[in-house]
């Protein structure tokens, strides 16, 4: 029998995680990004840069989502990061570097809070940013294109770190 949403067997539980979002601006993806964050138990979501659709155009998507996640809007992505460094957080950046190792080689634990920063659509995370990382994690991809949507890469990176902390 398919279980509704009223009658789903799935706990609540928050995460210690932070998703830092630099540049991201397309109101769908936005939308989505509160549903995704509330299917992980997000602490808090963070926008951050200039005019970030809050309105019409991403409920849409969010499906009242943006109603119990909580999220701030903030201008500066480096002085976000660089003040959640300094708070103990561990900085991971979803990009793809040289140095970066993919997800699943990432070991996370819920002794030490987690901002994730995933960047903007089209350029994603800025060079500024990944200098304050303490990791870049990147997700194997074995196609022909090296990238994903901004919201598939989020959601596949946070249910990995959203597994491991489960399981501590």
């Amino acid at each position: 029998m398919q279980l509704t949403h009223y009658t789903s067997k799935f706990k609540q539980h928050q995460f210690p995680v932070t998703v830092i979002c630099e540049n991201v601006t397309n109101a769908p993806n936005i939308g989505s990004l509160f549903r995704a964050c509330d299917a992980f138990g997000i602490e808090k979501l963070i926008f951050c840069g200039a005019d970030i659709p809050l309105g019409r155009k991403m409920t849409k998507t969010s499906r009242a989502t943006e109603k119990v996640v909580n999220y701030q809007v903030e201008d500066s992505a480096l002085e976000t990061v660089s003040n959640l460094k300094k708070e103990g957080y561990k900085i991971v950046a979803l990009e793809i570097t040289s140095d970066s190792k993919t997800i699943s080689q990432c070991q996370f634990n819920s002794k030490q809070p987690i901002a994730l920063i995933i960047g903007d659509e089209n350029f994603g995370v800025s060079e500024a940013i990944l200098k304050l990382t303490d990791t870049v994690v990147h997700i194997d991809m074995f196609g022909q294109n090296s990238s994903m949507n901004v919201v598939q890469a989020t959601s596949i990176c946070l249910y990995e770190i959203t597994k491991q902390l489960a399981q501590k």
